[in-house]
């Protein structure tokens, strides 16, 4: 394989950082805490972060989730119409107060639970979705499982804990971190509802205020969820996003609410105030093109990292792109034609497939004919 000429350097005011939680201390008032990136999912702080818990109406991230879900794959819609029944409207805590056989459009609904915690409406979706509220716990409990929630078992789609069973509904804050990154990554729609302040449904009759403080009063905020029972305490997955850069901070068991918003904020200032996250420049290269139609290729990078830098490591980032010195047709789009390295210092950051960006076709015999003839041609 041949060396392409240049190491790109990249002009960061930064370097590079280990995808482990930083040795920091941070004035967090609750039972369990957790710092956590959006596009990498590094964790950045933790305290028992893995201890499991009750998270109270947190659960809601991932009715949220299976709803999101659900939505993007088409498997419903937004204005489709959800029938409250006898549990749902019968559910207590937060709510907006649904009557047996009232009907709301899945926005209304979602907006209701993201907004104002609403129990009713989450029940609701949960039996539009799965048919009944335990068969829809299947599915979160299935989908806990995909995304490595070890520390999860859920038993209802709200939270509550005056339930059957009501025990053994658990999570921790890592594990809700996890899940609440793969809502605002996977499907940042929902933000659309997560950062309203204030709103209605019922054509305007009934009022929402959102559970969630911080996204009135702290910048970038995005969400997330709030949530709050005696067993349970004060407990907030909240999100934000600054230049670029989105966190999560997951708090659990906080004593007060201004006590949980506080842990939040302090998380989110830390890491806003000592990471960026970067997207190295695109490379590209020209392979040469043996019996081909063409008689080069460009490889280009096969997919766009982005890395999380420690804003206090001064330093620079690295890319060295290594591209096969041949290669013979036929070759398809996105064969694999050389690696692209990125560094910090000797650290390794990622090994980059440099993909051919087109297809080349092999000459046929008539073609070569024809070649041969014109070489000649031209050597007379």
């Amino acid at each position: 394989m041949k060396k392409i000429a240049v190491i790109l350097t990249f002009c960061l005011l930064f370097g590079a950082i280990p995808h482990k939680t930083q040795a920091v201390e941070l004035n967090i008032a609750g039972k369990s805490a957790c710092l956590m990136d959006v596009a990498t999912g590094t964790v950045l702080y933790e305290s028992n972060a893995h201890e499991p818990l009750a998270p109270a109406s947190v659960t809601k991230v991932m009715t949220l989730l299976l709803i999101m879900e659900a939505i993007d794959s088409g498997k419903i819609r937004w204005e489709d119409s959800v029938t409250a029944s006898e549990a749902a409207a019968a559910k207590g805590g937060s709510q907006v107060y649904l009557k047996v056989g009232e009907t709301m459009t899945v926005s209304d609904m979602v907006k209701s639970i993201a907004v104002s915690s609403a129990n009713d409406c989450a029940c609701a979706m949960a039996e539009h979705l799965a048919g009944s509220e335990s068969a829809f716990v299947d599915m979160m409990n299935s989908r806990a499982k995909e995304l490595g929630m070890n520390d999860t078992h859920f038993v209802n789609c709200t939270g509550l804990d005056d339930e059957e069973n009501a025990k053994e509904h658990r999570t921790s804050a890592y594990d809700i971190a996890l899940m609440s990154r793969q809502l605002l990554k996977n499907h940042p729609d929902i933000k659309k509802f997560t950062t309203i302040w204030m709103d209605t449904v019922r054509n305007g009759a009934f009022g929402l205020s959102n559970t969630n403080k911080m996204v009135r009063f702290y910048d970038g905020c995005t969400g997330l969820k709030t949530g709050f029972t005696s067993g349970a305490g004060y407990c907030l997955s909240a999100s934000a996003q600054r230049e670029g850069l989105e966190l999560i901070a997951v708090v659990m068991g906080s004593a007060t609410s201004q006590e949980r918003f506080a842990a939040c904020k302090s998380m989110l200032d830390y890491g806003f105030a000592n990471y960026a996250l970067v997207t190295p420049d695109s490379a590209a290269g020209t392979v040469p093109v043996k019996l081909g139609k063409v008689q080069e290729i460009v490889a280009i990078p096969g997919e766009t990292p982005q890395f999380l830098i420690e804003k206090s490591q001064r330093g620079s980032v690295t890319t060295e792109l290594i591209l096969e010195p041949t290669v013979t047709a036929p070759v398809s789009a996105g064969q694999k034609l050389g690696t692209l390295t990125v560094r910090v210092g000797e650290q390794v950051l990622a090994q980059i497939p440099m993909v051919a960006q087109n297809a080349v076709d092999r000459l046929t015999l008539g073609d070569l004919i024809v070649l041969v003839l014109k070489q000649t041609a031209m050597a007379k």
